[in-house]
């Protein structure tokens, strides 16, 4: 796992110091070593850069960027490749040779054979950018499921690239206007979906595309996508397909063991993380897992990873933070995002990063499990709202008329939360409504928050557009399957890896993902939908999979995740740092919010008669960041969409 940065020029030469800044910036990915290559000669100017994480050949042999044979090919990779060793093997028979044991020269030499045709054979966590001398172009490319970032903007004859936003600002020629319509629909879902950014000058490329730029064009294409279907036959037993499952995850959590580094374990005390764990502990002697836990105890779920470690033999290391030590962590999001993101599982998530390293470079972790396999409750509330809608009229009514007057209660998800987010999906379409559930501001409420210049900016802006592309994508026509595809190319790709790769490797530590490996993913994508929602049973078949692994009340045990007190924060710990930026000062400062409607926001959360715990944090987040990155009216370009 490293930080990748450069550029490219038609014009003009490569500045090095501008290079050097970049590389400043992402030193944090890649504290073990670093290189850059820089040239200023023939039709276009390049400058390629690596931070480097030693994971695989620790030798100098590994520096990267990493060359071919003549040097008319080099490659600055971030990630891993897990098939290294079989394509070098292949490689080698056709005549080519290697310098290093780095997976890294696997992708020079692939590259020269198959050109752009390289990505369909690797296997692993990627994103790289690859200059062809040869023929004077810019090869960037991204893994499937989007494990590893790539950020870009194109710009006057240039195309600068880096694995994070903080080092594309280092380049002078990258603008910091505002996208009003990226910031809608960060309003909406929590997060920024793919291609877009907070900044109107910088886009990501979208996880299972490649992007081409050359002295006459810049083109991107996708060269994979999510292979789920309507129908998949069923040509197996469910004992058959609980095998397969089972050995497919052997296989990937084998892959994800190999490294010139101790590899340990995140375990949270759920199913996903214990399965891996479960796993990797039959592959390997000697392992160890790490969780943390909470001092706040209906949040704390570490009794349960303790569980696990137990039931596996494996040893065990848990630390426990204070509802302070988490706080210190909210000034330094923005650092650490680049761009708003109000998912507060990042904050124990760094902690957890942080313990780990201490001692390892590299951890297996669950991510994956709930997208692929139907997991979170908000897919139980699919169906159940199919029930709700088959009620008469009044009875809704009367439910709502209920739901409006129960007491406001700031427990980890509480009754009266769950109910009255559930509500909120009524009348919504099925594919919107599992982004309504998991987000902030949807309709009235954003119209509410916004001055009337901006809504008059945005009025044509449907902020769900990226949910029209990708259903119309995916060629699929039953609800659950267009969720489920939703769910991976928004949610995972878009706010639960991307928080998983900063808050790690803010912490210079690599986490790999067993249940995200491209195998894995495409069966489980083919399997019939009812061995992952069986009625209202989630992740079924992966649970099945699981007996004889791990302690039946592990597996089938409701699990929490990385939750913390929010609602409770912003009327105690968090609340002067609430008022603060959501001062009326701030908010009218700004020119983007309406103080009346935040101001009720607050008022109505610290006299406990609505939990506006999502929407306040959303505002916190994305002030923290403006305050950051902006820095006050001088840098406030608010570009609008005209």
């Amino acid at each position: 796992m490293c930080g990748i940065y450069g550029y490219v020029s038609r014009h003009d030469k490569i500045e090095p110091e501008i290079i050097h800044r970049m590389g400043r910036a992402l030193a944090h990915r890649g504290p073990d070593d670093e290189g850059e290559m820089i040239r200023n000669t023939g039709a276009m100017s390049v400058g390629l850069g690596h931070k480097r994480l030693s994971i695989i050949d620790l030798s100098t042999a590994g520096k990267q960027p990493m060359a071919n044979e003549d040097e008319t090919v080099w490659v600055s990779l971030n990630g891993e490749i897990y098939n290294y060793q079989e394509l070098r093997k292949e490689l080698e028979d056709k005549g080519h040779r290697f310098r290093s044991h780095s997976d890294t020269e696997v992708i020079v030499h692939l590259y020269e054979e198959r050109g752009a045709g390289c990505l369909d054979a690797l296997n692993g966590m990627f994103a790289f950018a690859l200059w062809d001398g040869r023929n004077n172009s810019l090869f960037l490319a991204r893994d499937r499921v989007g494990k590893k970032p790539l950020h870009y903007c194109i710009t006057e004859g240039q195309i600068i690239f880096a694995s994070e936003i903080k080092a594309l600002l280092q380049h002078p020629r990258v603008s910091r206007d505002i996208d009003l319509r990226a910031l809608s629909k960060y309003l909406s879902y929590e997060y920024i979906p793919a291609p877009d950014t907070i900044f109107r000058s910088i886009k990501k490329l979208e996880p299972g595309h490649f992007l081409l730029y050359t002295n006459r064009e810049s083109r991107s294409a996708r060269y994979w996508n999510i292979p789920l279907e309507d129908d998949p036959p069923e040509n197996r037993s469910e004992a058959q397909y609980t095998e397969e499952l089972r050995d497919l995850l052997e296989r990937s959590v084998r892959r994800r063991l190999v490294a010139d580094v101790p590899v340990g374990l995140f375990v949270s005390g759920g199913l996903d993380s214990g399965i891996v764990a479960a796993l990797a502990a039959k592959a390997k002697d000697q392992l160890q897992c790490f969780s943390i836990g909470f001092d706040e105890p209906s949040f704390d779920e570490s009794a349960y990873a303790k569980q696990v470690a137990a039931s596996l033999g494996v040893k065990h290391h848990l630390k426990v933070f204070s509802a302070q030590e988490m706080l210190r962590l909210v000034p330094k999001l923005p650092q650490i995002l680049d761009e708003p993101l109000a998912d507060p599982s990042i904050l124990p998530l760094y902690l957890l990063s942080s313990f780990a390293a201490e001692r390892m470079k590299v951890v297996l972790s669950g991510d994956g499990g709930d997208e692929l396999f139907a997991g979170y409750q908000t897919f139980q509330a699919h169906k159940l709202m199919h029930y709700y809608h088959a009620l008469p009229g009044f009875v809704r009514n009367s439910l709502k008329k209920f739901s409006s007057h129960l007491p406001v209660s700031h427990g980890y998800l509480s009754a009266d939360y769950k109910i009255k987010q559930f509500l909120k999906g009524d009348g919504v379409c099925a594919e919107s409504r599992f982004f309504v559930w998991r987000g902030a501001f949807h309709g009235e409420e954003k119209n509410e928050l916004l001055r009337a210049e901006i809504r008059r900016e945005l009025e044509h802006h449907d902020c769900y557009e990226d949910i029209d592309r990708y259903v119309q994508e995916s060629g699929l026509s039953k609800e659950l399957e267009r969720i489920l595809y939703l769910s991976m190319k928004l949610y995972l790709q878009d706010n639960n890896l991307v928080t998983v790769d900063r808050a790690s490797m803010a912490n210079g530590l690599e986490v790999r993902c067993p249940l995200l490996d491209q195998d894995v993913v495409e069966f489980v994508c083919r399997l019939p939908a009812k061995y992952k929602l069986n009625g209202l049973r989630t992740k079924y078949l992966l649970k099945r999979a699981a007996g004889g692994l791990l302690p039946r009340r592990v597996i089938y045990r409701q699990k929490k995740g990385f939750a913390i007190p929010l609602a409770q924060w912003l009327n105690a710990e968090l609340k002067d740092f609430m008022l603060e930026y959501l001062s009326e000062e701030r908010i009218r400062k700004q020119g983007i919010f309406n103080f009346p409607y935040v101001k009720r926001l607050i008022d109505e959360q610290l006299a406990k008669t609505i939990d506006h715990r999502e929407s306040l944090w959303t505002l916190l987040v994305f002030q923290g960041w403006y305050d950051s990155y902006l820095d006050g009216a001088s840098r406030a370009v608010v570009s609008y969409c005209g």
